[in-house]
């Protein structure tokens, strides 16, 4: 008859040694599993740092997922995670394949074709992820391939030392072993992986962005007119005029930032087009640059949202170019592709009317920043950024929206992307608490190529009043305005804005969502007077 101690407690509790080897295979397998995962992390990003940083194995598979998810789960990721939603992605990314590794390095020490079989299928995910993306080239899975294969090998190597005879006992000389194999994967996980992040840092593009000398304007922007204050003159937390490049809102499909020299930089006309154009960035710098203030904004905007923001642009006309090539009769669209494949959809009338629609390459008085499209992007105003805003552009197609469809529009959203009018309250914030007198209501409208000819504020559903607009550069910028609010009722209030654009269109009070052609309704906070 066996007893608890035969059972090898000694206690009685039935938690002995076997107890405890029953959980240490698990264990150890799932650690086994986690540490070939993290060198597989580390040699693809390590052969990504030679090859492309945008096929790293993490990226090409967050890259795959953009690109297939509908156009409303994007959407939600926007409204959610704003300006982080590509570190949320690959985040979320990673823990999955982590998850899935430590199982299959539980797997592997029970059937070790099975564990090492689910790594492979990682790694034929990422490596085809990489082949397929628009702008793959040969060496594209290499990183992917690489980093599979030494995650294969690394798993088997620990799952293989750490199952020998004896690998449960309790004696020093084994656990030192394991450790020791266990660290040294790991460390080579981590140097491999600093190095590919180092090899990223050195990329030539921001030292080519440095040596680049922006020449003056030869149609300079108009200068700032005479009473537009300070933002916080005017009302504490009202947005500035201008908007740091710092602090512009970024919103692309990009998970990394195109790697792109501005020695290595060309730009192809072709299509319906007389004379097919191929342009560089020295020829395009020794072009007469027009400089001007534009606003931009993203379809995914919500309203009182802050995808929007205003800049001093500078670069050549589009109008010009295509003059230049020669536009055949039918042409109506211009599409527009960057060098990870992105691809936008122009209404061509906006880009050759007469309005300010540059091939920019300057921001703010300085060469375009990287994540802004260094160095050259499209800035068309009065059009949502996606079917204007191509970022590190380097082809223009001169098409038909009857012939190409563009990344977005193959997603729903629609072909033309007029901005619509739009205003917001930025103070008071919404369930702020203000003393009882004189409270300042201000905030910024917009309508551009349009202009904004009147903003109204209401409070509690009663009367609109107008509130004084600021003086603004052009009508392709939005405007600041204020309210002054006679707050003497304590309690809780409502406050509603609108605006009227340069035509006299009043903005829509109707409600609606970004998709498909941009959002709509009245921006409005809840205030409490005491």
């Amino acid at each position: 008859m066996r007893t608890t101690e035969d059972a090898g407690t000694g206690t009685g509790t039935g938690r002995g040694p076997r107890a405890g080897r029953r959980w240490a295979g698990p264990a150890l397998g799932a650690l086994s599993g986690l540490v070939a995962a993290a060198l597989t992390f580390g040699v693809g990003q390590l052969a990504a740092g030679v090859v492309s940083p945008s096929a790293a194995p993490v990226v090409v598979v967050g890259d795959a997922v953009v690109d297939r998810v509908p156009a409303w789960l994007k959407d939600v990721a926007i409204r959610t995670f704003g300006t982080a939603d590509k570190t949320v992605l690959l985040a979320t990314i990673t823990v999955l394949v982590l998850l899935l590794a430590a199982v299959a390095g539980v797997l592997a020490r029970r059937r070790l074709a099975v564990g090492v079989g689910l790594v492979a299928a990682l790694g034929v995910v990422g490596v085809a992820a990489a082949a397929t993306r628009p702008d793959a080239t040969a060496l594209s899975p290499l990183p992917s391939a690489l980093g599979a294969a030494a995650g294969v090998y690394s798993l088997v190597l620990l799952t293989r030392r750490l199952s020998g005879p004896g690998h449960d006992s309790a004696r020093g000389t084994d656990r030192a072993r394991r450790g020791l194999l266990l660290g040294g994967t790991a460390a080579a996980a981590l140097v491999t992986g600093g190095g590919g992040q180092a090899l990223v840092a050195t990329r030539s593009a921001e030292r080519s962005r440095g040596r680049v000398v922006l020449p003056a304007p030869a149609d300079p922007a108009p200068a700032l007119p005479a009473g537009l204050d300070p933002a916080d003159a005017v009302a504490a937390g009202l947005t500035a005029y201008v908007t740091k490049s710092a602090d512009f809102y970024r919103i692309d499909t990009a998970l990394v930032v195109p790697d792109v020299p501005a020695e290595d930089w060309s730009l192809r006309v072709h299509g319906l087009v007389e004379r097919e154009l191929t342009l560089d960035f020295a020829a395009l710098l020794a072009r007469p640059l027009r400089e001007r203030w534009i606003t931009m904004t993203c379809v995914s905007n919500e309203v009182g949202g802050s995808y929007v923001g205003n800049a001093r642009w500078l670069g050549y006309p589009l109008r010009d170019l295509l003059a230049e090539a020669g536009v055949r009769d039918g042409a109506d669209m211009l599409l527009a592709t960057s060098v990870d494949g992105f691809t936008l959809s122009a209404p061509l009338a906006e880009t050759t009317d007469g309005r300010d629609a540059l091939l920019a390459v300057g921001m703010n008085g300085e060469p375009l920043p990287r994540e802004h499209g260094f160095p050259v992007r499209m800035v068309v105003p009065g059009l949502y950024g996606y079917v204007s805003a191509c970022k590190w552009v380097v082809d223009l197609e001169v098409t038909t929206f009857a012939e190409k469809t563009a990344y977005w529009t193959d997603r729903g959203w629609a072909e033309r992307g007029p901005i619509k009018t739009a205003s917001r309250i930025d103070v008071p914030k919404s369930f702020a608490q203000v003393r009882a007198g004189r409270v300042p209501v201000a905030g910024v409208a917009w309508a551009q190529h349009r202009g904004i000819s009147a903003v109204e504020v209401r409070v509690d559903e009663g009367e609109w009043r107008p509130a004084r607009i600021l003086p603004s550069a052009s009508s392709d910028t939005w405007c600041q305005w204020v309210y002054d609010w006679a707050a003497d009722e304590p309690g809780s209030h409502s406050i509603q804005v609108r605006a009227t654009d340069g035509t006299g269109a009043p903005q829509t009070e109707t409600v609606v969502a970004p998709i498909p052609d941009g959002s709509s309704g009245y921006d409005s906070v809840t205030v409490t007077v005491r």
